[in-house]
């Protein structure tokens, strides 16, 4: 659905976008992550067609965006981090007049925008002028704005700032929804727990070259020098410490309260039996055994070092 080619931007000897390569599926939620800075939005305006790109390209469903920018922009939707609504009119109109700038055809405008405010749980504030909305209510009303011409790829840049905890959720939600009915999503934010439960890949920009890209379990396994195990006990942890230390496949050991450790693992989930195995044959009361799946933020922090352009 998207493929990036060596995609960079210069604002005179200032660098803002390196030379990025990547792909996206249909249906993949990709989280673009970074800095303030770090060349995310750069990136999105570019292969949104808004900015001229230095070098490279970008292939949107088939579409050059230097060959066929018009034919890239009837397939994406594009949601920037700060968006004008013209607050004068109603939600109906506002959509209405989207879709004639698609060119959506007269007789399908009333289908297309009450399917579009259905998706968006926004049918009960169509005749309701747009500078009524909440923050969220408009936030979801820019999102349906973008999908009247029913695009494949949509760019939605720093989607959920500025919204409260539970319209935040309501956003994830409807993202995800949008992913399994297969469209393709670029979500930036800087905000990793915004990203964490519902991006099925992400990619980690930093001072505009992608430090690490792909599913974030496959980039865990392939950054990580070993697992981290967790388990809680019954018993007083010194002893199972000392029992760990002695076995190759455990790296360190760290107790963590009165019932808790932390081990840093080298070995398959064979050798994770085993251990368990082995500490409950020495008398060690297990509550709990499991890895302990790095988040996105050890992952950004890993893979980044705090700077800037």
């Amino acid at each position: 659905m998207l493929e990036v080619k060596g995609l960079g931007k210069d604002y005179g000897e200032l660098t803002a976008v390196g030379s990025l390569d990547f792909e996206l599926d249909a249906g993949e939620i990709f989280g673009f992550i970074g800095s303030n800075g770090a060349g995310k939005t750069t990136t999105i305006k570019m292969v949104s067609t808004l900015l001229e790109p230095t070098r490279g390209t970008a292939i949107v469903a088939g579409e050059d965006i230097l060959n066929n920018p018009l034919g890239v922009r009837m397939n994406i939707g594009y949601m920037p981090d700060f968006f004008g609504l013209y607050e004068d009119i109603k939600v109906w109109e506002y959509l209405d007049f989207f879709a004639a700038l698609y060119q959506v055809p007269g007789k399908e405008r009333n289908g297309v925008i009450d399917t579009v405010l259905e998706l968006t749980d926004l049918v009960i504030k169509k005749d309701s002028f747009v500078s009524s909305l909440s923050r969220g209510m408009q936030q979801r009303l820019c999102l349906a704005k973008c999908l009247v011409h029913d695009p494949k790829l949509l760019l939605l840049d720093e989607p959920a700032s500025g919204l409260d905890p539970r319209a935040r959720s309501e956003l994830k939600s409807l993202l995800a929804e949008l992913g399994s009915m297969g469209k393709t999503i670029i979500v930036s934010s800087h905000i990793l727990s915004e990203l964490a439960d519902f991006c099925t890949s992400v990619g980690i920009i930093e001072k505009g070259e992608m430090r690490a890209i792909g599913p974030v379990k496959e980039i865990t396994r392939s950054l990580r020098e070993h697992h981290i195990i967790e388990m809680k006990l019954l018993s007083a942890p010194d002893e199972a410490a000392e029992i760990l230390k002695k076995l190759e496949c455990v790296r360190q050991v760290h107790i963590l309260g009165s019932s808790t450790l932390k081990a840093e693992f080298e070995g398959s989930e064979e050798d994770q039996a085993a251990t368990l195995k082995h500490l409950i044959d020495q008398g060690v009361q297990v509550v709990t055994f499991e890895e302990k799946a790095a988040s996105l933020e050890d992952l950004f922090l890993q893979v980044t070092e705090g700077a800037v352009q």
